[in-house]
């Protein structure tokens, strides 16, 4: 059995679906595939993906990105309502979400937001970064810190797993880091909404031998304190240099 990983499919451009669909058929069989979100805000599109990857792959794992739970254009009116929606959609097509044990290994999903640990966010970063207007909250959570820490409550339960191999994976970076150094400081102003310190003391806690994420769009590969960090994003039509475009094979059990 092999592991393979993808993530920010945003399967809401054509070109993007039309990957996902392309994928071959018989080749991965025996293989499992982690998808660290942001696959795309559209239900309907979750739904085809969903059915073309569970058709291909022995088990496809998932956690949601920021992106599923934007509730602009559907009617939805609430994002916490729509990941628990995101979350149901997963469950009856067959989508793992919950810890799931292959022998010596063990698959982890650690939901997370962000919490500005990594930086207050500019003026700029305000105006133009769109959760800010896509993503609405109940009352109780009354900023990112809040709806961060209603998401890592929901891993304190899988901090205790423990097998020969762990890989566990979030949408969310759990480390600032992670990112590779030729990153232009003109491109550093999202870094406040890339993910959050306290998700990183989590995978600390549960120590697993690699951990995946998303969300930045910058592939990277990284061992930090004996843990390797990998991110796998297909990424926009148009990001071509910082994304790889195919399916990353983290872990191959038959070697």
């Amino acid at each position: 059995m092999k592991v393979y990983t993808v993530s920010d499919l945003h399967a809401d451009y054509p070109e993007n679906m039309d990957w996902v669909l392309s994928l071959n058929s018989s080749e991965y069989k025996s293989d499992i595939v982690i998808l660290a979100g942001d696959i795309s805000h559209d239900l309907n599109d979750l739904v085809q993906v969903f059915n073309s990857l569970t058709g291909k792959f022995k088990a496809v794992h998932f956690v949601p990105g920021n992106h599923e739970l934007w509730i602009e254009d559907d009617h939805y009116d609430c994002s916490l309502k729509k990941f628990k929606a995101v979350q149901s959609l997963s469950n009856e097509l067959g989508i793992q979400t919950n810890v799931c044990h292959y022998g010596k290994l063990s698959v982890v999903p650690m939901f997370s937001w962000y919490d500005f640990s990594f930086g207050e966010p500019d003026r700029y970063l305000n105006r133009a970064w769109r959760d800010f207007r896509a993503c609405q909250w109940p009352a109780h959570l009354e900023n990112s810190k809040d709806i961060n820490n209603y998401f890592l409550k929901l891993n304190q339960d899988k901090l205790t797993v423990r097998n020969e191999l762990v890989i566990s994976y979030s949408h969310f970076l759990p480390r600032i880091d992670v990112m590779p150094s030729y990153i232009p400081e003109s491109r550093r102003k999202v870094y406040p909404i890339l993910g959050s310190e306290s998700l990183g003391k989590q995978v600390k806690i549960l120590k697993p031998d690699i951990h995946i994420y998303g969300h930045s769009h910058v592939n990277q590969s990284i061992k930090i304190e004996d843990i390797q960090y990998v991110n796998n994003a297909y990424a926009y039509p148009s990001e071509n240099r910082i994304s790889r475009k195919q399916l990353h094979c983290v872990l191959d059990l038959n070697a």
